[in-house]
């Protein structure tokens, strides 16, 4: 299952140890756990301490899939490993409407996490100052997330710092002063953080995200009402046996490097690397359960995915070119403002036009040029072979 390399640190991707070094000798249901025990680190079972905690977790929260509650669980999990990874993703709980249940996932989170923050509209100078205490590294959980980022201007400095915190040894400058001189200083930003909001979040934040997407309950879904005096006790035993285990294995998940599915590469592997070397580690159904939900995480973020503005005229001008190898721009500039539900009759106001499009086509290489039509004129207008370059690397394959 797993390949692992001493002479190389793995960082964001990691990998696991098999079923032997994971102790999954007697593999148990991820839906039929036991209650907490408190053994002995060396004693404890990673495979049948993650089920009770998904057992646990799920009895408060009605998850919108059993993937996404392998996810959550493999979160928490990676959060206690902190130091053996390079990158951390994010755990981004959103819905489309109130009520959903972000908020409960978030807090039943940070009954299991270390050194949990839980906080709500703090200043990113806040969160900067508690993270760049690595030494006292917080776990982070921001919820109303969507407060800050569901604004026009949203706020680009905590963008900055949940972006940068995602790998180990980012930093953030800052001035100071210090009797009438300025000085710098730079903090460290690495730290897991998990955010509850309605909506989406910024496609930078989303691909650096694991995304669990929770709605309301229907009719005949329950949950346990949370009741933290009665229930806190038996979370801090489950926190304190998965902050043992993790420091059992973690000399073997700083240096594990994990074979992960086909479709998950480049950043996928960043974010799905530490949650599927936890699962590795543990074993049993662990390792085939984490796959899938990152396989289907990923592909149903590729699906869902809307394509950036460049990359939809690039598609667009590929079925307008049809079989022409050139056109001219005004015929092109008429065809592209044919569909009345295409963007380019409203780009912030104005229709597209013949500059506006020559300065989107520059980005991707691609100038117009005179041209020599059948007719004998020699109007402005685009040659076809421009564009194989751009629509081979940014368009689907399938084109």
């Amino acid at each position: 299952m797993i390949e692992v390399s001493p002479n190389e640190r793995a960082g964001a991707a990691p990998t696991a140890t098999g079923p032997d070094d994971a102790k999954a000798a007697s593999p148990v249901s991820l839906t039929n756990a036991n209650q907490p025990k408190t053994p002995d680190a060396a004693s404890i079972d990673g495979a049948e301490l993650l089920n009770r905690i998904h057992a646990f977790a799920d009895r408060f929260i009605c998850y919108p899939s059993e993937q996404a509650s392998i996810s959550h669980v493999l979160w928490i999990a990676h959060a206690h490993l902190m130091n053996a990874w390079f990158s951390t993703p994010r755990l981004a709980v959103l819905s489309p409407e109130p009520g959903s249940g972000k908020s409960r996932v978030l807090e039943i989170t940070a009954l299991l996490v270390p050194n949990p923050l839980l906080s709500v509209l703090s200043t990113p100078a806040f969160i900067l100052r508690r993270v760049s205490d690595q030494d006292n590294r917080p776990t982070v959980l921001y919820d109303e997330i969507d407060t800050i980022f569901g604004q026009p201007r949203g706020n680009e400095e905590l963008r900055g710092m949940i972006n940068a915190g995602y790998r180990r040894g980012a930093t953030v400058g800052r001035c100071y002063m210090d009797k009438g001189k300025v000085l710098t200083e730079e903090l460290e930003t690495f730290a897991a953080l998990a955010m509850g909001g309605l909506g989406n979040l910024p496609a930078t934040i989303m691909s650096r995200s694991i995304v669990i997407r929770m709605r309301k309950r229907a009719a005949g879904e329950s949950a346990e009402r949370f009741q933290p005096r009665t229930h806190e006790p038996e979370a801090d035993a489950l926190k304190i046996q998965l902050a043992d285990w993790a420091a059992s294995i973690f000399s073997v998940a700083e240096v594990a490097q994990p074979v992960l599915p086909d479709c998950i590469a480049d950043r996928g592997a960043d974010v799905w690397g530490p949650l599927i070397t936890v699962a590795d580690l543990a074993g049993a159904a662990w390792p085939d359960a984490a796959r899938i939900a990152a396989t289907d995480a990923v592909l149903s973020a590729k699906a869902s995915e809307s394509p950036s503005l460049g990359a939809q005229l690039l598609a667009d001008i590929n079925t307008y070119f049809g079989d022409a190898d050139r056109l001219t721009t005004a015929d092109l500039l008429g065809k592209l403002l044919e569909d009345d539900e295409a963007p380019w009759g409203d780009l912030r106001g104005r229709r597209i036009d013949a500059r506006k499009l020559a300065v989107m086509l520059r980005e991707y290489g691609i100038r117009s040029c005179t041209i020599r039509m059948p007719n004998g004129t020699t109007p402005k207008g685009y040659k076809r072979e421009e564009f194989h370059d751009a629509w081979k690397r940014y368009l689907p394959v399938s084109r």
